[in-house]
């Protein structure tokens, strides 16, 4: 499977299909975003290994982003700066009117001590891009380039948002509160995300994408008995976990398995419930509260958690201690709108190929992207972009020491998605 999937991006570098047959069309927009993503290849891989070089943290983005204006400027768009942060929004206004689509790239690096495995190192003692966001900024750019030199021919507003602080789960939600959909007013929103499949592929969920996270409370009345009742409800939260210790599920590599990871329709990753086992607990005069984390691919499941919990402590020789059970804090979770989904993934195969698109089934567990909160704004699709040469050994499995990208991902990037977004806004 991989190898035919790394075939089909060195067909499309040569403007063939998956079958190894020309475009049926020859000079349609779609060939000459080929041959124009082409043309600007080397400039990205080289702006690319810019943002490498000089990687920011969360809320510290001002090179990248002046990186990014300045590039966006130099195209012709109108740039918008300084938004929730370091946020920088390039509008492309097409030459005729029709709809407005977003294009959301998140630009933030990693705090690590983890060596950089590349020659084009990062400058920047102990912060590194082995998330990928180098490779999602240069992508956006690199669409922003080719939609602009066809903007004559396009229906519609591109919007390009550049988030910071995705990875501190703040900069959507600052972009917002500062003002974004006052300046921007889109109808779709898309986005990606390097993932450990082949370069090449792009690997998408027409629903749910990552586990749906909480953090529940347990109050209880302070006791004499205090390390009995604290061990009581840590061994009763944790039951709800349906998940084994020694389960694959764990190995974040398993998730690409052929057997039990996401490409398998009997995968692992669904119908599952875990609990943290790093318990918060805070005692003061009169009470003591509980807290973690608990993780689901079901709503429902995660919802119900609260009462089951109230209901066996209500039943139990620690009654009269309960006060309260709740969620403190739940985080949005990456929803795709199943239509917006549906309809892209036939965009994207119909012009470059059946095999350009690998269906996951299952949810992504220990993992989350605040894109959510622009889909509770916009319906939106956030894909999965293949970044890996098993062949090179190069894996692109996000925050792992040995993260590499294969940049002719790229190229993938920046072609099936400038298309899609010309379908979509040809698509009133």
């Amino acid at each position: 499977m991989k190898t035919k999937i790394l075939s089909l991006t060195f067909g499309l570098i040569c403007g063939m299909s998956v079958f190894g047959q020309e475009l049926k069309t020859e000079n349609t927009i779609h060939d000459l975003i080929q041959q124009h993503t082409n043309t600007i290849y080397d400039n990205l891989i080289k702006m690319r290994r810019d943002f490498h070089r000089f990687p920011e943290l969360s809320g510290e983005e001002k090179r990248t982003s002046e990186k990014i204006a300045e590039y966006l400027r130099s195209l012709g768009l109108e740039v918008r700066a300084n938004i929730g942060g370091h946020g920088v929004v390039g509008i492309l206004n097409g030459g005729k009117p029709g709809k407005r689509i977003a294009w959301r790239s998140d630009i933030d690096a990693l705090e690590t001590d983890f060596p950089d495995s590349v020659d084009f190192k990062s400058q920047t003692p102990g912060v590194r891009h082995i998330c990928g966001h180098d490779i999602h900024t240069t992508i956006g750019l690199g669409i922003a380039n080719v939609l602009s030199h066809h903007k004559d021919k396009l229906e519609g507003v591109v919007y390009f948002i550049f988030q910071p602080a995705e990875e501190s789960f703040e900069g959507a939600k600052s972009m917002i509160d500062d003002g974004l959909f006052d300046i921007i007013s889109p109808d779709e929103i898309y986005g990606l995300h390097i993932a450990p499949m082949p370069s090449g592929s792009v690997v998408v969920n027409p629903e749910l994408v990552y586990a749906y996270k909480s953090i529940i409370e347990i109050s209880l009345k302070n006791t004499s008995d205090l390390d009995s009742i604290v061990h009581y409800t840590k061994n009763l939260v944790s039951g709800f976990q349906n998940v084994q210790p020694d389960s694959k599920f764990w190995d974040s590599r398993n998730l690409v398995d052929t057997h039990v990871g996401i490409y398998n329709p009997n995968t692992i990753y669904k119908d599952y419930l875990t609990v943290n086992n790093n318990f918060n607990v805070e005692q003061s005069e009169n009470q003591v509260k509980l807290s973690t984390v608990i993780m689901s691919s079901d709503k429902k499941h995660l919802d119900s958690i609260p009462q089951l919990i109230k209901e066996a402590i209500s039943n139990s020789r620690y009654s009269d201690k309960l006060i309260s059970v709740n969620y403190s804090k739940e985080f949005p979770s990456v929803i795709n709108d199943p239509n917006l989904t549906n309809e892209t993934i036939q965009i994207i195969t119909k012009l470059y190929g059946e095999q350009s698109i690998i269906p996951i089934h299952g949810v992504i567990p220990n993992s989350n992207d605040d894109f959510a909160y622009f889909q509770h704004q916009v319906p939106g699709v956030y894909y999965f972009l293949g970044g890996s040469n098993y062949e090179a050994n190069m894996i692109s499995m996000p925050h792992t020491p040995d993260f590499v990208v294969d940049e002719t991902c790229i190229k993938t990037g920046v072609t099936y998605f400038s298309s899609m977004i010309v379908e979509r806004l040809d698509k009133q």
